[in-house]
């Protein structure tokens, strides 16, 4: 009797909710419609092109579901295009996006990081150096500083980072009761400032190409430009002084973070709403090994990934590809699990990245819409007639904090903003190392501070929490640094003026 009246209730709030979504996705639709038909074409879209992203935004706080968020903001930066045609669009944008070097190359390092940590797991030698580090770590607040300073150690790239970090330090975080949001939020925030900080990583790699692109460094010169701007990095020094803070008790738990680490030292460090995926099924290491041999077998692909990384000139893409063959064959060789396990456990690593893979994909979708409309030019472009010499570094990393928060482009936005940027920087008479070092902080905040950001989604997947979960508990830290370094960008373009 109480199940019946308990689905009975159940099934009415379902239908309550159905209703409201419907009539809510129609209501949106009618909006955005109304704005295409009261926008004249041969003009541009103005303040209204922020609007899919700000849609974005509202429907992740609410539902907290990234995906879902991004699709409603792509589907409604359609509907602004072309109310009446949304399938085709939808359809080539996807291909496009599909079809992108970069998400080509982001969907095959991310699937074959997740299968080698599979083959870790199912191996035991990850618990075999997770018992090393308990061995060694003998307090909660030893376990943060060592998953701070692993953090600052693996520099080469954030997604190698943000993944093998995390995994490997997560059973030693929860055997001192620390929330998985707070190992997110340590892992997230050393990732992507170490790797703008050190100029042998994938994004110093990048962004001295892109200087070289945009005439702002002569051929061969980008990564000399590069260095000397890494002194003006502001929100990288910062993020990284907040968490060392953080990790050593001097800063303590702020809003939704002091709710999770009450939590976490009540005995629960994994959050109630989430479920972690499961490893492949009943799979157990054919041969048990000591405790020294778990250890070398767990360092060694690690080592491996990383020297071959640098070897194929910081491409992990390439180094994650030698590491999983080679990791494949040793531990057949050595008998510890068949070569058809270790197959079905990279494939697996595949389908555990999934969601956070398709999240990024979302992201390079409305990236594409945002370029479509206009958003990231009509924005520079309304605020520089009113900037100085002394402002336009701080107004230019708030702007761009914004931007890439906004849009977790934290690479492929400065594609367009740099051509508007530097022309003006320069025009005004204002340092190019410090104009680099705003860009390059309002990048690093987009790609810390973003929900949907791949570093973002990587830390949250490799700790074992929620997406926004993970947003939630690390904004207020981001925020912080984000206000000082705004603040130092201030004091600077004053004194190089």
């Amino acid at each position: 009797m109480n199940m019946g009246l308990n689905d009975a209730v159940q099934r009415k709030h379902h239908n309550k909710r159905v209703f409201i979504t419907l009539l809510t996705g129609i209501a949106i639709y009618f909006v955005f419609a109304w704005l295409s038909f009261n926008n004249d074409a041969n003009e541009s879209w103005g303040a209204l092109s922020l609007l899919p992203t700000l849609l974005v935004l509202v429907v992740a706080v609410v539902s907290r579901r990234p995906f879902e968020s991004m699709i409603a903001g792509c589907v409604a930066g359609l509907v602004m295009l072309n109310p009446f045609d949304l399938i085709s669009p939808f359809a080539d944008n996807m291909s496009t996006v599909l079809g992108n070097e970069t998400i080509i190359w982001i969907v095959l390092v991310c699937g074959l990081m997740g299968g080698l940590i599979q083959l870790l797991e199912i191996s035991g030698c990850l618990d075999g150096f997770s018992e090393w580090l308990q061995k060694i770590i003998k307090s909660r607040r030893q376990s943060l500083l060592a998953t701070f300073g692993l953090g600052v150690i693996i520099f080469i790239d954030d997604y190698l980072n943000c993944l093998a970090v995390s995994t490997s330090v997560k059973k030693l975080t929860d055997a001192y009761n620390v929330s998985r949001e707070k190992l997110a939020y340590i892992v997230d925030s050393t990732a992507a400032p170490m790797c703008i900080l050190v100029p042998i990583s994938t994004w110093a790699v990048y962004f001295a190409g892109l200087l070289e692109e945009n005439g702002v460094a002569v051929d061969g010169g980008g990564l000399k430009l590069y260095i000397s701007a890494i002194p003006y990095m502001a929100y990288a020094w910062f993020a990284l002084l907040i968490v060392f803070l953080v990790a050593y008790g001097i800063l303590g738990d702020w809003g939704p973070m002091k709710k999770a680490e009450k939590r976490a030292k009540a005995g629960n460090p994994v959050p109630e709403a989430f479920v972690e995926e499961q490893l492949v099924s009943n799979v157990q290491a054919k041969r048990k090994l000591s405790f020294k041999a778990n250890i070398a077998n767990f360092s060694f692909p690690m080592l491996l990934l990383i020297i071959s990384t640098v070897y194929f000139e910081i491409d992990l893409l390439r180094g994650a590809l030698l590491t999983c063959f080679v990791t494949v064959i040793v531990y057949w060789v050595q008998g510890i699990l068949s070569f058809e396990t270790q197959v079905e456990a990279l494939f697996k690593g595949f389908k555990v990245m999934l969601y956070p893979l398709s999240t990024v994909i979302g992201a390079f979708f409305l990236s594409a819409i945002n370029n479509e409309l206009g958003m990231t030019a009509y924005v520079i472009e309304t605020i520089t007639p009113y900037m100085t010499i002394m402002i336009f570094p701080a107004v230019i990393f708030i702007v761009m904090a914004f931007l890439t928060f906004a849009t977790s482009s934290s690479w492929g936005l400065y594609v367009l903003a740099m051509p508007i940027v530097f022309p003006i920087s320069l025009a005004l008479g204002v340092s190019t190392p410090l104009m680099i070092g705003a860009l390059l902080s309002a990048s690093s905040f987009g790609s810390h501070a973003c929900f949907f950001s791949d570093s973002s989604l990587l830390a949250s997947q490799g700790a074992g929490c929620s997406p926004m979960q993970h947003a939630f508990t690390q904004f207020p830290y981001a925020i912080l640094g984000a206000v000082l370094a705004a603040i130092s960008f201030l004091i600077l373009g004053y004194y190089m003026a």
